[in-house]
């Protein structure tokens, strides 16, 4: 057997997405990796490159093939496989010729289930070479292409046409084809600097040689920081600071090969827009870096990267110029038309423009969001004119020419445009919050108007989606309602917003023009699939939230987000007590005796009947408890409720310690029942115990 060797394989393509570019190379590594693993080929670290025209892995220390194994096979019963004569049957000779051994070499198995036929097996490893090009097909087969391409006479698909393969373990090329291209060692370098194909000698080499000859760096993650470095340098040459996001970054890197920084100015004058659509022009349209002074304010120039070393970069210059002052002066045009209307004017316009299908207008959706925002405004205490107003007016800048430009700015836009139309400040900043949070980790809305538009937005469109049949299912969410659902729970949880969330959703479901009759099951799937988010919110926060707790929790179905966290605070500390463990079991004890007995709420309790001291103590330490409770779940004191819970523990044990509960007597065994009942809705104002496992010694 050969020593293991490095594997590469890279897939030369046409230009990918840029946007898409860095998740379909740590898909396609995983999807290698993944398929090597199955198919039983030790190896060590795996690494992924990718630049515009190719995807590539490399396996380091690869095995040359699978490693022999010892495979059993199971045969039929004996007594099926010999006669009474103890000749072999035909299903033993058939289980053996299976096998390829005569019927002597099978061996005898005893199970619990009787006494079968075996037989063990040494199973050659398949070399590495025959096993390759079906995992790479895998693969790319498992990459997450929404729509794929094809391409000349066959029916081979990807995301974009593939012109070339390499394949190599060690110094060998690995035979083979895939997407109908064959396997070889050359690779192309950059389109424009290199001509001609690059033969690899090895997969240790290939970053190297496509660097040294092919004007390409392979590596992602080294394309990228050579441009933030060199977007730094630069904007510091132009006597300002680089202003550039992560998405930017990665985007620019999947664009180019062979990066190179070029700065460039455009007209001071044009810094009279507002500031957010000249990023937009420059990142959104054209890929470039704005440039800011050390406090965040514009200055007129940028940086860009080009996909090129030029002989003429001031020419270069001059055009990415000419489109920049192009851009602008359209956005200006846009600015300027847009602000001889006021705001408030297009409201009505609004009445024009479909917000989707069987969900009324823009304007209808306006109102229904001003209707919730003003619920929201009554339940928090808050200034419901500045609210309702902010909503009226919070879709009106989507017919403005700015927007129409620049998508990405609604909400930006309408603040700026409010503002013009001399809106009350908190209006328009209302407005201008509206969206956030944009994406996770996003900044929340700073103003109470704006949590509350946000959140009332946010309902309005879940609420809209689910009566209308189209919520999320598997990975399609082509409404964001994931992203808007957790939206609000981070606006209720982080702005201790305590809002009545079932309230609210079942207002916005019955807002909708097709909500039909079933509101009440509607709005309950709306207010599960917030919950739903709320779950990976806190289980993951890193604060000791287990599942169970939260399905302690969930049972309560709280209407406000903040009790909800509040009680799994509570969960939380009751859990680390020493009564928990047994507290936790007699929970899950009396929910399945009264599961068990067919026990409906209603029976009363009669505390004559209580012959058993045992009955007796646990019936007047209830009482006691409910009374002491009642003023701490009150004030939603849970883990003091829960802390004097625990004092239960010695008479619930005597109780089931003591007591026979499914008496005989129909009268006792009721009575009994009811009791249990009693302490079940006890633990039940605050959480489900019963749901609990305690955690190991």
């Amino acid at each position: 057997m050969r020593e293991p060797a490095d594997f590469l394989v890279e897939i030369g393509t046409e230009e990918l997405p840029p946007k898409a570019l860095k998740n379909l190379m740590e898909r396609f590594a995983e999807g290698i990796g993944a398929g090597l693993d199955k198919a039983r080929l030790t190896h060590e670290e795996i690494s992924a490159y990718a630049s515009p025209r190719r995807l590539a892995v490399i396996v380091s220390a690869l095995e040359s093939s699978q490693a022999d194994r010892n495979v059993g096979h199971k045969g039929p019963p004996v007594a099926v496989a010999f006669d009474e004569k103890g000749e072999p049957t035909k299903a033993a000779l058939a289980f053996a010729g299976k096998c390829g051994v005569p019927i002597g070499a099978l061996e005898r198995q005893k199970t619990d289930a009787g006494e079968w036929l075996t037989h063990q097996a040494l199973e050659k490893g398949r070399p590495s070479a025959r096993l390759i090009p079906g995992i790479v097909q895998s693969a790319l087969d498992a990459l997450p292409i929404p729509r794929r391409m094809r391409w000349g006479a066959h029916d081979q698909e990807l995301v974009r046409p593939v012109h070339w393969l390499v394949m190599l373990h060690g110094g060998a090329v690995v035979p083979g084809s895939v997407l109908g291209i064959e396997a070889g060692r050359n690779t192309c370098g950059h389109r424009f600097m290199c001509s001609g194909e690059i033969p690899l000698n090895s997969p240790d080499d290939y970053a190297s040689t496509l660097l040294e000859k092919g004007y390409v760096v392979a590596d992602f993650a080294a394309r990228r920081a050579r441009i933030v470095a060199a977007v730094t340098r630069a904007a510091e040459g132009a006597g300002g600071i680089a202003a550039g996001n992560d998405a930017l970054y990665d985007e620019v890197t999947a664009l180019t090969e062979w990066p190179v920084p070029l700065t460039g100015a455009f007209d001071k004058d044009f810094l009279a827009l507002p500031k957010e659509a000249i990023i937009a022009t420059l990142t959104s349209h054209q890929r470039y870096f704005p440039i800011t002074d050390a406090k965040g304010a514009l200055l007129p120039s940028f940086v860009a990267i080009t996909n090129l070393e030029s002989s003429q970069p001031e020419r270069i210059r001059d055009g990415n110029e000419r489109v920049i002052r192009a851009r602008l002066a359209d956005a200006k045009f846009f600015y300027d038309t847009d602000r001889q209307v006021a705001l408030g004017a297009r409201v009505e316009s609004l009445q024009q423009v479909v917000y989707q299908k069987g969900l009324g207008t823009l304007h209808d959706r306006s109102m229904r969001v001003a209707a919730l925002a003003s619920l929201i405004a009554a339940q928090l205490g808050a200034n419901q004119e500045i609210v309702t107003r902010a909503a009226v007016l919070a879709k009106c800048d989507l017919l403005t020419g700015m927007v129409g430009e620049f998508p990405e700015l609604q909400g930006t836009m309408g603040a700026y445009y409010a503002a013009e139309s001399n809106e009350p400040q908190a209006v328009s900043q209302a407005i201008g919050e509206q969206y956030l949070p944009g994406f996770a980790g996003d900044q929340l809305p700073a103003s109470a108007p704006g949590q509350i538009l946000a959140v009332a937005e946010r309902l309005d469109t879940l609420a809209g989606v689910f009566v209308a049949g189209r919520k999320p299912s598997g990975n399609r969410d082509p409404f964001a309602l994931r992203r808007a659902a957790l939206g609000v729970v981070r606006i209720l949880l982080e702005k201790e917003l305590d809002l009545d969330l079932c309230e609210l959703t079942r207002a916005a479901v019955v807002q909708q023009p097709a909500s039909g009759e079933d509101h009440g099951a509607v709005s309950a799937a709306v207010y599960d699939f917030i919950i739903d988010r709320l779950r990976a919110y806190v289980v993951h926060s890193g604060q000791g939230i287990s599942s169970e707790m939260f399905d302690a929790v969930r049972a309560r179905r709280p209407a406000s987000l903040v009790d909800f966290r509040q009680r799994l605070a509570a969960v939380a500390g009751f859990m680390q007590l020493e009564p928990a463990v047994s507290l936790a079991a007699a929970n899950k004890r009396t929910a399945n005796i009264l599961r068990q007995a067919g026990y409906t709420d209603g029976a009363e309790l009669d505390a004559s009947l209580l012959t058993d001291d045992a009955e007796r103590v646990l019936y007047h330490a209830l009482q006691a408890a409910e009374s002491d409770l009642t003023p701490l779940i009150d004030k939603r004191d849970y883990s003091e409720s829960l802390k004097r819970l625990a004092e239960l523990r010695a008479p619930i044990d005597s109780f089931f310690d003591d007591v026979m509960v499914m008496s005989e007597d129909p009268v006792l065994r009721n009575n009994r029942l009811a009791l249990l009942a009693s302490l079940r809705a006890l633990f039940l104002d605050i959480a489900d115990i019963s749901r609990l496992t305690p955690p190991p010694d």
